[in-house]
């Protein structure tokens, strides 16, 4: 039976609100409700969580007093129901009266009378509530986060704000093994699907309006892959060549390893590593639909399992684990589950990583770093403390049409229409 989809839409954002992913909590309650309300169902997720920090300070202001931890899920409806009043098309009246009647869905039937106050509140109040935001809370990002984009990134940081309260484009990678990108935009445009090629490399295309995968011509036979430009330039910095062995330390899902086999088919042999087995389930789905071919390896990059030998890789990619920040237009609940106090033990983890794979990269191989932060502290920070740490590592910055060289490295900055907020630099070991 098929659940209501704000009661559902309130027990998500309740789990993320406990520090569950949205990945993770929409995946175990989308099933259970109708196919035709999925699309609300994600709509109102998403929605909710880009703007939880600006709707968690209207709360605040809204009740009397703190809702009860065990009363999260009242928490999460009511969240869903300021998000519907100023972000989406549904009348006023409807959303009070689905937002109240959801509570009968997650039988808190005595809450019908606390849901109908706060949002009839909103209404009446909304102009003075907003007008008492802080600029953070405003602005739908949490104050750490705020600051710290306005201190290192001042002339870029209303950008990167409007950036990541906005729905990220969808954009693809085409396999040039089994189809040009040209080809590729003819199949789409046939079937009445608008696109436009990418600005930033070759394989890339832009739609207009996302769709479901399951309904892009070729998808299943692998003509094409969801990925952002940002993070296909990966395979193009890493440069590698045929007859190379390669290195992809944190593969999970596989985008980058199956780009660079995509690019570079005389390789002779690139292994994909993740130290996450059920994730390396994910590789090994991208590279039989791709029609590709890896050794696919369970392990910890700080330190590799002794299958691989020291000095073995010409190049090596690390795409390391990391705040997220410069995505959380496609990941929002980021804004919710990370903190400040998390950055350092990042780049202490980067900076292990790094030291971990050094002694497999050959003499004049080089080692592309990347992460999809646009905090200094999870980049030039690392970049910097590990060269001090390694005399035969020699730093440049690599080449691409987009983004801005900085101190560590190249920096691409989210922006609404365009690509993520990645990191890149490049290390190569002296011969």
């Amino acid at each position: 039976m098929s659940q209501d989809v704000r009661a559902t839409a309130a027990t998500i954002i309740a789990a993320v609100l406990d520090g569950q992913s949205l990945d993770r909590a929409l995946g175990n309650q989308i099933t259970r409700v109708d196919g035709s309300e999925r699309g609300l169902l994600q709509q109102l997720c998403y929605g909710s969580l880009r703007h939880a920090p600006r709707l968690q300070a209207l709360l605040i202001m809204l009740l009397d007093k703190p809702l009860k931890t065990k009363d999260r899920d009242l928490q999460g409806l009511l969240i869903c129901g300021l998000y519907q009043f100023d972000h989406t098309r549904i009348p006023d009246h409807a959303t009070v009266a689905a937002t109240v009647n959801a509570t009968r869905a997650l039988r808190k039937d005595w809450a019908r009378g606390l849901i109908n106050a706060v949002l009839r509140r909103y209404q009446r109040e909304r102009n003075m509530l907003i007008q008492s935001l802080s600029p953070a809370a405003m602005a739908a990002h949490p104050d750490w986060l705020f600051q710290c984009i306005h201190s290192q990134w001042p002339r870029a940081a209303s950008s990167i704000i409007d950036s990541n309260n906005q729905q990220a484009p969808m954009t693809l990678r085409v396999n040039r093994r089994k189809v040009s990108r040209e080809d590729y935009l003819s199949s789409l445009s046939a079937q009445g699907i608008a696109a436009s090629a990418g600005a930033l490399t070759p394989d890339s295309l832009q739609l207009t309006q996302p769709m479901d995968v399951d309904d892009l011509p070729g998808f299943a036979a692998g003509q094409v892959s969801v990925q952002d430009e940002a993070a296909q330039l990966a395979a193009i910095m890493l440069s590698a060549r045929p007859g190379e062995r390669v290195l992809d330390a944190c593969a999970a899902p596989g985008g980058k390893c199956c780009h660079i086999l995509e690019i570079m088919p005389g390789l002779s042999e690139l292994v994909a590593m993740d130290v996450n087995a059920s994730r390396l389930t994910r590789v090994r789905d991208n590279l039989t639909r791709l029609g590709l071919s890896a050794t696919v390896l369970q392990g910890d990059a700080a330190s590799p399992p002794n299958t691989l030998q020291p000095a073995s890789f010409d190049r090596i990619l690390l795409d390391a684990p990391c705040s997220a920040s410069g995505v959380i237009r496609r990941h929002p609940d980021i804004k919710l589950l990370r903190r400040e106090r998390d950055l350092r033990p990042l780049a202490q983890h980067q900076l292990r990583l790094l030291h971990g794979l050094w002694p497999l990269l050959k003499p004049g191989g080089s080692l592309l770093y990347a992460t999809c932060s646009v905090l200094d502290a999870e980049n030039s920070q690392v970049v910097h403390r590990f060269l001090d740490g390694q005399d035969a590592a020699i730093h440049s910055v690599p080449s691409a049409s987009g983004g801005e060289i900085v101190s560590g490295g190249r920096q691409l900055l989210p922006t609404a229409a365009g690509p993520d907020g990645l990191f890149y630099a490049r290390f190569k070991k002296a011969a």
